[in-house]
């Protein structure tokens, strides 16, 4: 059942914790819920999951017209000229990952009073069908990114490649933490006068097969799908 997969994620990232001397409850389980039913996210509601992710707007539109109590998080792809219905849809939108992206988005919060809560995508490895920015052209995007009234950047987001085991994965972990802390040095301000240092707290990283090791290099943020959802 999801209620047992969620309950064993959520044992497996209290040890994560525990191992890095960390409070589990600074580790916010987003559940992916890409291809899966109304009635499958419900499920994992009902068991304690209060943030839900999606790939595609269009499948968010549709799924969450039934789901009222929830934080809804983009994590795919995003397109400009879905932006408009993004920004009416998601309370975060983790995969920024361009100056002319954060505009639209600025320009279309604008247009509803909002001021849209986002994550800047940084790509750590070297895979071409990766998105995000890479780590040389993040400071400078962050930079103009800042300027624009209408978003907030709430932290970074990365995906690391596919490896061989979770152990594998740290070095991109580590990589992603070590341009959040170099950024810091900076003493950068939104528009708004606040540090980003001080409104920049997550850190989206770790999946279902490597979310451990993510979690032991600092994440705050795991998107987990086939762990929760994929039921034998």
């Amino acid at each position: 059942m999801i209620r047992d997969n969620i309950g064993k994620i959520r044992e497996r990232v209290r040890v994560a914790c525990v191992k890095a001397n960390r409070d589990p409850a600074e580790v916010t389980i987003v559940a992916i819920s890409k291809g899966r039913t109304v009635e499958q996210v419900k499920e994992a509601v009902e068991a304690g999951i209060t943030d839900i992710g999606e790939n595609r707007v269009q499948e968010a539109a549709l799924k969450y017209k039934a789901l009222s109590t929830i934080k809804r998080h983009m994590v795919g792809h995003l397109q400009t000229n879905k932006t408009k219905d993004a920004v009416g849809i998601f309370d975060l939108i983790q995969s920024v990952d361009s100056v002319r992206l954060a505009q639209e988005i600025d320009k279309q919060a604008a247009k509803i009073g909002k001021v849209q809560d986002i994550l800047v995508e940084i790509k750590v490895s070297h895979e071409e069908t990766k998105t995000g920015l890479t780590v040389r052209a993040g400071i400078d995007a962050i930079i103009g990114m800042i300027k624009l009234p209408n978003i907030r950047i709430k932290g970074l987001m990365t995906i690391a490649p596919m490896m061989s085991s979770a152990e594998e994965a740290k070095p991109f972990f580590k990589e992603l933490i070590s341009f959040r802390n170099k950024l810091n040095e900076f003493g950068l301000q939104q528009s708004d006068g606040k540090k980003l240092s001080e409104e920049m707290k997550i850190v989206s990283m770790g999946m279902s097969d490597d979310f451990e090791a993510a979690i032991a290099e600092g994440s705050t943020m795991i998107r987990i799908g086939r762990a929760i959802f994929d039921v034998e």
